[in-house]
């Protein structure tokens, strides 16, 4: 379970709030998607969930780890995928896979049958032994998403994980979040694409300016719109006031 309260950041001393008062609850068995404009403090609160960074107020626990008191047992029990992975270009991939499961300490035995599992799955077993200088972007962030997987995490954060990808790899990476939601797992996933996390999420909450504007399944936002057949983007830019700046 992911569980925010009264969490807030501040930048530039204090006079640039990105996240206010953010409480939230994601159990396990959850797809959750994190909606919101640019800079409304999206991936300022998906880095205070990894321990990129610290909130100014509030507490955040992960499976009922802190991550202000006990960061080493958070970063054990998630799975990070960034909207730009960074890698060390030089390595082959299957380098940098070993480099990840030595850092989790994954035995020989156990990180092979992953590596070997995951990389079929994502239809990359084929590029492992190449330098990742020579991936192209897609292909780093399957890399990405193998890596964050290897160790089997209990939660699964992922930032804009859709871009770069072709329909395919899409298609294997929503259908491996369902897998995990049904076992228990949770997921996090921020996303401009409206029409994924309108089909994938369990429930989504939107984020305007740094405060949660909404929060529930899709059904429920549409019955509280009014309009039976509002879709989750003229919700969206209901609520954050984007339709305001759109124009014909």
């Amino acid at each position: 379970m992911i569980d925010l309260a009264g969490v807030s950041k501040s930048y530039s001393k204090g006079t640039v709030k990105a996240v206010n008062k953010l409480t939230l609850q994601v159990p396990g068995g959850e797809i959750f998607g994190f909606l919101g404009p640019n800079g409304a403090g999206k991936s300022t609160t998906i880095k205070m969930l990894i321990g990129l960074l610290r909130q100014d107020e509030g507490t955040i626990l992960m499976n009922g780890h802190n991550t202000l008191e006990d960061i080493t047992s958070v970063k054990k029990i998630i799975g990070y995928v960034p909207d730009e992975p960074i890698f060390y270009d030089k390595m082959t991939g299957i380098g940098y896979l070993n480099f990840i499961a030595d850092v989790f300490g994954l035995s020989t035995d156990y990180r092979m049958k992953k590596i070997t599992e995951l990389s079929k799955e994502f239809l990359l077993a084929d590029n492992l032994d190449s330098v990742i200088a020579s991936y192209s972007h897609g292909m780093k962030q399957k890399l990405g998403i193998i890596s964050a997987l290897l160790h089997d995490p209990d939660i699964f954060i992922l930032d804009e994980p859709m871009v770069g990808l072709d329909p395919k790899a899409s298609f294997i990476l929503k259908e491996k979040m369902k897998k995990m939601c049904d076992a228990g797992k949770t997921i996090f996933f921020s996303t401009h694409v409206m029409d994924v996390a309108e089909r994938l999420c369990d429930r989504v909450g939107i984020i305007s300016k740094g405060k949660l504007v909404a929060c529930a399944p899709f059904d429920e936002l549409r019955k509280q719109s009014g309009e039976s057949s509002s879709t989750l983007e003229n919700i969206f830019l209901e609520l954050t006031d984007e339709a305001d700046t759109i124009t014909v």
